[in-house]
């Protein structure tokens, strides 16, 4: 089989051939169809995340080892089955849960294993899904997709679960007002979920008008250009009080922030009102310093969204099958243009979500 694989941080991935594995026991040969290009594969590429300060946690200090194929946003035909594998059959389309856990510490045993304390995910700890194969190590990992298309599912699997559990701790005070931080692929994919589970009045900012009419198309119901310069921000008043305007003058109950960088941050304690709720969920990187005497006084939750564990993940798919949501695929790469499509990430060229078809 053939395998994009990074050969260290900051080397161009190289295609290889290697025998393609064959299914033990509960193991499951996937033939990849399709794969999610992700923010977290770019940083698996840099090697690192930016912790602010001039300091980086190194991926390889979370246990990460090179060579690594990487892609977890894995979609593709059942290929072949280990002898122990049951309701999973030769053919069957599939979704890849990439979260795979130790099955052991406190996370894996409340269900969470992508919470887990020593995390064996597909594309970051293992070879993921930038191959023409995958070997799913058990059975239990895999979700039938039915009609899904496969392009499609592969951000269920990731950036449409971090959004789906996102949305689902912002709607636990249930807002009246949900402010979404960035219009990117998770921003969109949000929009869709809080359209389709929450009561809330949906608010989507960013800095590029350009993604403003597939915010609205996706159900936003206001929008705000960041940028002061911007022509939606322009007419008085700053970004942030014409959020808090349009929240009846109180702010926002609920903030999701799909960017996480210190100045969005700021944006979203400063518009959040009291008792209000903060999910944190990109990984821009950077810090920031908090006047501590204002979370007590406004008795706000801060809270971090990584994912999401099995069982949102079907339920994401039912609503996918139900077309109540609907991933936005904007490109398409080969195998062999796999360091195109994490330079054209970084760059900011993918409106939406990006795939490569091995």
């Amino acid at each position: 089989m053939q395998s994009a694989r990074i050969p260290g941080p900051n080397e161009p991935l190289l295609v290889s051939e290697s025998e393609t594995p064959k299914p033990q026991g509960n193991q499951v040969l996937v033939k990849v169809k399709s794969v999610g290009v992700c923010h977290s594969d770019l940083h698996l590429w840099e090697g690192g995340y930016d912790l602010g300060d001039g300091q980086t946690m190194k991926v390889t200090d979370r246990g990460v080892k090179y060579p690594v194929t990487p892609g977890h946003e894995i979609a593709g035909i059942v290929e072949e089955i280990g002898e122990g594998v049951s309701g999973i059959s030769i053919g069957d389309k599939v979704l890849v849960f990439p979260w795979i856990g130790c099955g052991e510490c406190p996370g894996c045993k409340a269900g969470n294993e992508n919470l887990c304390d020593t995390p064996k995910s597909m594309g970051v700890f293992q070879d993921g899904g930038y191959s023409d194969y995958a070997l799913i190590p058990n059975s239990k990992y895999l979700a039938k997709l039915g009609e899904v298309d496969l392009d499609s599912a592969t951000s269920l699997a990731c950036s449409g679960l971090t959004a789906y559990n996102a949305v689902k701790k912002a709607n636990a005070n249930s807002p009246e007002f949900l402010l979404i931080i960035g219009a990117g692929g998770l921003g969109l994919m949000a929009i869709q979920i809080a359209k389709a589970i929450t009561n809330a009045k949906i608010i989507c900012i960013d800095n590029d008008d350009k993604k403003f009419d597939t915010a609205k198309k996706m159900g936003a119901d206001f929008v705000v250009n960041t940028n002061v310069t911007g022509s939606i921000a322009s007419g008085g008043g700053t970004p942030a009080e014409k959020i808090i305007s349009i929240c009846n003058g109180k702010g926002a109950d609920s903030v999701i922030d799909f960017v996480n960088a210190p100045q969005t941050v700021k944006t979203g304690l400063g518009v959040l009102r009291k008792r209000g709720n903060l999910v944190l969920v990109g990984l821009f990187g950077g810090s920031i310093d908090i006047s501590l005497v204002t979370i007590p006084l406004k008795s706000i939750i801060i809270q971090g969204a990584y994912t999401g564990n099995f069982n949102d993940m079907v339920e994401l798919i039912d609503l996918a099958k139900k077309g109540v949501i609907k991933p936005v695929i904007s490109k398409r790469y080969s195998l062999e243009e796999a360091n195109t499509a994490l330079e054209d990430l970084k760059s900011r060229k993918i409106i939406g979500r990006a795939v490569i078809n091995p």
